[in-house]
């Protein structure tokens, strides 16, 4: 709790729950049955219902909505022993990718409090690597804990879709939407993964002989950052030198995939959910909540596309095209690769942490300004669209500046296989333990 209190300034927390968290820690050391997670103090994404809290999304047009009851999710976690420290920052309604700026303010980077942390789940990654929380909760529809997470220095989990409980969450897509953990190595990530799935199927590390990693040598590889490339070069060197086989792969039609799939999907099933969500907690019309939303480009993203006229922007035949290209391109190119190796491999994010106040909307990329959104969510959008569970972990350097994550997407349903497979390339490329 000292320790949240003194990285305040980072902007990670929405709402530090002390006299509770204290409550429970005190009842935790005088328990007699000690669960996986005995005394944990967590901190948990503030789109994820956590009883007697606010639950803002990240947006003072919800501060007034405080949920009666627990997520499933958190109910798990609470069984186990594990103890709610706060709600964290993210970018508001999860509609974004740096938790830049909003309605409780940017989400400082801990490696360089001028840059930004990534989102959406930004506040958990920042609380994380500050050493406020030893792990946390957020949430991921393109890479919403992947991406702060890389840009943070800590490990992400994005499990396989519906591999968690799904209920008590500010929605987005259904198709995409998941809860992830979050810690600063994969042991963490991999115990919290046991106690949200309900499975205790133990971790294998693989052999490094017996290991095949798929790296797509187009989109996801190029172009980089000249700081990425510099550490993913060594990071591929790093695996090639231990025995891991490197094998170059293509996955076709991946350049158009977001606009072709990713944003007809999001933006049709948040349409349709958002809304009834929005009026439902607020008890009133939900476009009166966009005067009280802080980001102005989500703002303005709410109102084309979700409050206004959202059926003409997709419509039920865009919805079910994007469907139809998701299953026919995108889950049978996973599919093949998958049949002769036993995970992808990239660059979590194709350049490291942007400065706040000049690249929340603009990043210069291979010599050209690009989108900051599509920068970050390039390489993490398409497993997550296909449903594959997903790690991030650091690659570690002495030299290496502003941190650089490297990803693994596994087959889906293979979490504890691909969290296996994550624990060694942590080992390999220098990382610590929980």
């Amino acid at each position: 709790m000292r320790r949240a209190e003194q990285t305040a300034d980072h902007g990670a927390f929405t709402t530090l729950d002390a006299d509770r968290a204290l409550e429970a820690a005190w009842s935790a050391d005088h328990a007699t049955e000690r669960g996986p997670l005995h005394g944990l103090p967590l901190a948990i994404k503030d789109n994820i219902h956590v009883a007697g809290l606010a639950n803002t999304a990240g947006s003072k047009a919800l501060s007034g909505f405080v949920p009666r009851q627990d997520a499933e999710a958190i109910l798990r976690l609470r069984a186990a022993g594990a103890i709610v420290l706060g709600k964290t920052n993210m970018h508001e309604f999860a509609f974004g990718a740096t938790c830049a700026r909003g309605s409780y303010g940017p989400v400082r980077n801990p490696a360089d409090p001028a840059r930004f942390a990534g989102g959406s789940s930004g506040g958990t990654a920042a609380a994380v690597a500050a050493g406020s929380a030893p792990a946390g909760l957020g949430t991921d529809t393109g890479g919403s804990v992947r991406i702060p997470a890389a840009l943070t220095g800590i490990v992400g989990f994005r499990p396989t879709t519906r591999r968690y409980p799904t209920g008590g969450v500010s929605p987005l897509s259904w198709t995409r939407d998941t809860i992830g953990p979050m810690a600063p190595s994969v042991a963490g990530v991999a115990i919290l993964d046991a106690v949200l799935a309900g499975d205790s199927t133990p971790i294998r590390i693989p052999a490094t002989q017996d290991l095949v990693l798929a790296v797509p040598e187009h989109h996801f590889t190029s172009p980089l950052h000249p700081h990425t490339e510099t550490v993913w070069e060594h990071c591929l060197e790093t695996l090639r030198r231990a025995g891991i086989t490197i094998k170059p792969v293509r996955l076709p039609e991946i350049e158009t995939i977001g606009e072709r799939v990713g944003f007809p999907i999001t933006l049709y099933e948040a349409a349709r959910q958002l809304p009834d969500y929005l009026g439902r907690v607020t008890g009133q019309d939900p476009a009166l909540c966009l005067p009280q939303v802080g980001d102005p480009d989500v703002c303005s993203a709410m109102r084309e596309f979700v409050l206004d006229g959202a059926p003409r922007k997709v419509t039920d035949l865009d919805y079910k095209h994007a469907l139809q290209i998701r299953e026919r391109v995108l889950l049978a190119s996973y599919a093949q690769i998958f049949r002769s190796a036993d995970a992808v491999l990239f660059p979590t994010t194709p350049a490291p942490a942007g400065l706040i106040e000049t690249e929340a909307d603009q990043v210069q990329l291979g010599g050209v300004q690009c989108p900051t959104f599509a920068t970050y969510i390039r390489n993490t959008e398409p497993g997550s669209l296909a449903g594959l569970p997903g790690i991030t972990v650091p690659a570690r350097r002495a030299d290496s500046g502003l941190p650089v994550g490297v990803a693994l997407d596994g087959s889906p349903h293979t979490d504890r296989g691909l969290l296996g497979i994550g624990l060694l390339v942590e080992q390999l490329l220098g990382g610590g333990a929980w």
